[in-house]
């Protein structure tokens, strides 16, 4: 964490200084440039990301009386936690979860199949996928740490609860062409707010997407499932462990343990209901899904002490088929994201994390064109890329509820076998963008070969030159909206004057076909638009930092302080360095990551031609 740049400030770093305009009235304002709808984890994600923007104004509403206790959902993915760590919560976040270490499988006894016995037990996340686990915690807390970020920026910034969406409009031509009017359902009263870009963060029932004509598209599996939170006495053997349970006629369970040592979520399947039947017209009571769990786990017993929460759903999957309200004549000024545009079952632990990683794609690029940094139509790419990814988890989730259900013949092994071949989709690391303006071809993707194109970047260890302080070299990004420029050494490249390193640096600051010199904003700091990150091949004692290009040890702030934080080394003292573990060529490479962490090119370190026109074809001249 670096702080103090702009001089001396006692207290906790973590809190801006509040902006002139930071407080605010119990009134929607009259116009905004971003108005968020909804504060589940797609919006909240997409406010904590724009309240980074001193220059930006959101508003966030929500229909609920204030910030949810209680969640649905509770599964943290890898990939999740990569973003939380670029929001700086991904700590306390680890410190509070539980961590799924590994899943046990139960089936019917072959010698009694009345009862219930272990078949297999599997790691849940393999070894080098990521630095962070899997974790469960509930849905609320993740919203707390989204709200204190919001309350810690220059804005001070506070979701407006009570508010019901009646309508949305939109006008072309305006200013402010999105009309959003509410009723305060505290006071009664009618509010009326204008914004450049409204997101629809507002659940399956979402308004905002009835108000620009998408609908959810798909169907149900006509299956009940009970969902519930106990506290309970047990002698299930695994019920610390995640678990997935299939009984001979009873039906199925997944249990997943939650935080805390004694709590525990229990998914059960229920009923199957006719085609034209509502799960609410059943009228399930909790007792009947204490019944249903003790029958599905007999020989073993489940004493309900307390249930902290419960549900009842039904399975479905449906998706938009298309995350927008952009034609043939008009760009798009209004989105949908999470729950608003893809719906599906929760017992494979994606809804929240495809969710704010909908909100996490789209919130960079609106900040970016309300800036004047990207052309309004860079806005398309939302929908084109986020619409894909969901149409994958709809594909997914669809085959995933009845593998769980013992509805679907598993090929090429048992059950346990499909869960592990697809642990890296349930993780979110094999999510890769196309080819597109914001993702190059893979014409120099031998370069690191475990960087691949349209992929998250991987961290892996380093050691930071000026303090010789082992780390991640993934942890430098933060949620701001920059790209990251991440510079592989070759071998014998020191940075010194007429290296390949020192050249890209040169070039970087001084040509005028540099993005930098090109698209960065006259007075900004030479890391405001692209994060220049080196790594040396040399350890951090054998690296002569006094020859170093000024671009990685840059003058900052208004007391132009340097930032020493710039360059890396392998970490000797791991089985692997990072450039054995990502295989980066022995002549090094660029790796360009996108706001988003997303890796949108390789190059090598003399194509900088190449790197000009990846920013040519996306930016323009500031302002």
């Amino acid at each position: 964490m670096q702080f103090h740049l702009n001089g001396f400030r006692p207290g906790d770093p973590s809190v801006s200084d509040p902006l002139d305009h930071a407080a605010r009235g119990p009134d929607l304002p009259d116009t905004t440039d971003v108005l968020t709808v909804g504060c589940g984890p797609a919006g909240l994600t997409l406010a904590a990301q724009m309240s980074a923007f001193e220059d930006i104004q959101t508003v966030i509403v929500d229909q609920k009386p204030g910030p949810l206790q209680l969640g649905q959902a509770d599964g943290v993915a890898v990939r999740s936690m990569e973003m939380f760590q670029a929001f700086g919560f991904a700590d306390r976040l680890m410190k509070e979860a539980y961590w799924v270490n590994e899943v046990t499988f139960w089936k019917p006894s072959p010698d009694d199949p009345s009862v219930i016995t272990r078949t297999g037990r599997a790691q849940d996340t393999e070894d080098g996928l990521s630095e962070f686990p899997h974790v469960i915690l509930n849905q609320a807390r993740v919203h707390d740490f989204y709200l204190d970020i919001m309350r810690r920026s220059a804005s001070r910034a506070e979701p407006y609860y009570s508010r019901q969406l009646t309508e949305l409009t939109t006008v072309r031509a305006a200013e402010y062409p999105v009309c959003a009017t509410f009723t305060n359902l505290d006071t009664g009263q009618t509010e009326t707010i204008r914004a450049k870009y409204a997101v629809g963060c507002d659940g399956a029932r979402s308004a905002v997407r009835q108000a620009i004509g998408q609908k959810l598209e798909g169907d149900s599996d006509n299956v009940a499932w009970g969902v519930m939170d106990v506290l309970a006495v047990t002698d299930f053997p695994d019920i610390r462990f995640k678990a997935l349970i299939q009984s001979e006629t009873e039906g199925s369970i997944v249990l997943i343990p939650r935080e805390g040592g004694y709590l525990a979520r229990f998914y059960i399947e229920m009923d199957k209901l006719r085609r034209d039947e509502r799960v609410s017209h059943r009228n399930i009571t909790v007792d009947q899904l204490i019944a249903a769990a003790n029958r599905i786990l007999h020989p073993y017993m489940l004493d309900v002490k307390e249930v902290a929460w419960w549900s009842v759903y039904e399975i479905g999957q449906r998706l938009c088929p298309k995350f927008d309200n952009g034609t043939a004549e008009h760009l798009p000024n209004v989105f949908i994201a999470g729950d608003a545009c893809h719906t599906h079952s929760p017992k494979a632990g994606q809804g929240m994390n495809v969710s704010m990683r909908d909100s996490f794609n789209l919130g960079w690029k609106l900040a970016g064109v309300l800036r004047g940094q990207y052309p309004s139509d860079l806005l398309q790419t939302y929908s084109q890329e986020r619409q894909a990814v969901a149409q994958m988890l709809i594909d997914f989730d669809r085959e995933w509820a009845r593998v769980i259900a013992g509805k679907a013949d598993v090929a090429d092994g048992t059950f346990d076998d499909y869960f592990v071949r697809h642990l890296r989709y349930t993780a979110g690391t094999t999510i890769q963008y196309r080819p597109s303006r914001l993702t190059d071809d893979d014409t120099h993707q031998a370069l690191a070969t475990g960087y691949q194109i349209g992929t998250r970047f991987h961290s892996a260890p380093v050691v930071r030159a000026a303090d010789a302080r082992r780390m991640e070299l993934g942890h430098v990004a933060q949620a701001d909206g920059r790209w990251r420029l991440y510079a592989f050494g070759g071998e014998g490249d020191t940075g010194a004057p007429g290296m390949p390193m020192a050249a890209l640096c040169d070039w970087l600051v001084q040509d005028p076909g540099s993005p930098i010199v090109q698209y960065g904003a006259p007075g900004a700091d030479p890391d405001a638009l692209i994060d220049l990150r080196a790594v040396f091949r040399q350890g951090h004692a054998e690296l002569d930092t006094s020859q170093l290009p000024a671009l990685l040890i840059p003058a900052k702030g208004k007391l132009g302080l340097r930032d020493y934080e710039k360059v890396f080394c392998p970490d000797h003292k791991a089985d692997e360095t990072i450039f054995e573990l990502r295989g980066i060529a022995p002549k090094g490479c660029m790796v360009l990551v996108r706001p988003d962490q997303h890796i949108a090119m390789l190059a090598p370190l003399e194509g900088t031609a190449r790197l000009g026109a990846f920013f040519d074809g996306i930016m323009q001249v500031w302002g």
